[in-house]
C-alpha cells in the first residue's frame, strides 16, 4: 500500500512539474493562434534579418543561407521561410504600431514541422528601434545540451518564448 501511494504521489507530482504551461498547437487549452484567425488585424511590412550559424556548436557548418527577409512579411505561410541560424535576429516592422491592448497584441510564427521539434527565440519590443526590451519568459527545459536536429521540447514547459508552436500557429504575446 504504501509504495502505491508513494508512487501516485510522485505520479501527481510529476504531472504538476511537467504541464506547467499550455500545450502544443491542437491539444485543448493551447494559446497556439492559426495564421488564418480573425485575430489577426495586420502582418509585418517590413523585415531587416541578422543570420546566425547553421549551429552555434559547429561554427565549422558556416551561416545559415535559407531564405531572406522578404519571406517573413506578410501573413504566416504565404512567402516561404527565413532561417535566422543560431543567434540570427528579425527586426519586424509595421505599418501601424503596435499597442498595449485587451488580449494578446501580436504573435510570432516559426517554421516547425512538429508540435515537439521547436526552435525557440527571445521576443524583444521597441518604440524607437534602438532600445528593446525582453518579454520575460520561463523554459523548463534542460539547457546542458544543445536539442539534436530532430530532437524534442515539450511546448508545455516553455511560457513566452517565440517559436513554442509548429508551422502555422503563433505564439501569442501581450
Amino acid at each position: 500500500m504504501k509504495k502505491i501511494s508513494v508512487f501516485n504521489i510522485a505520479l501527481l507530482m510529476y504531472q504538476f512539474a511537467s504541464a506547467q504551461f499550455p500545450p502544443p498547437a491542437g491539444i485543448p487549452g493551447t494559446t497556439a493562434m492559426y495564421k488564418d484567425s480573425s485575430a489577426f488585424v495586420a502582418w509585418a511590412t517590413g523585415c531587416t534579418v541578422i543570420i546566425g550559424l547553421q549551429d552555434i556548436s559547429n561554427q565549422s557548418l558556416g551561416f545559415a543561407n535559407s531564405g531572406d527577409s522578404s519571406m517573413a512579411l506578410g501573413q504566416a505561410g504565404t512567402n516561404g521561410t527565413v532561417s535566422l541560424g543560431d543567434g540570427g535576429e528579425a527586426i519586424l516592422t509595421f505599418a501601424n504600431p503596435v499597442t498595449d491592448g485587451a488580449g494578446w497584441d501580436f504573435a510570432i510564427f516559426e517554421n516547425s514541422f512538429s508540435n515537439t521539434f521547436l526552435e525557440l527565440a527571445y521576443v524583444e519590443v521597441s518604440s524607437d528601434g534602438i532600445n528593446y526590451f525582453r518579454f520575460p519568459s520561463t523554459s523548463y527545459t534542460q539547457d546542458t545540451l544543445q536539442v539534436g536536429g530532430f530532437g524534442s521540447i515539450d511546448a508545455t514547459q516553455i511560457d513566452n518564448l517565440a517559436g513554442k508552436y509548429e508551422a502555422l500557429y503563433g505564439t501569442p504575446l501581450t
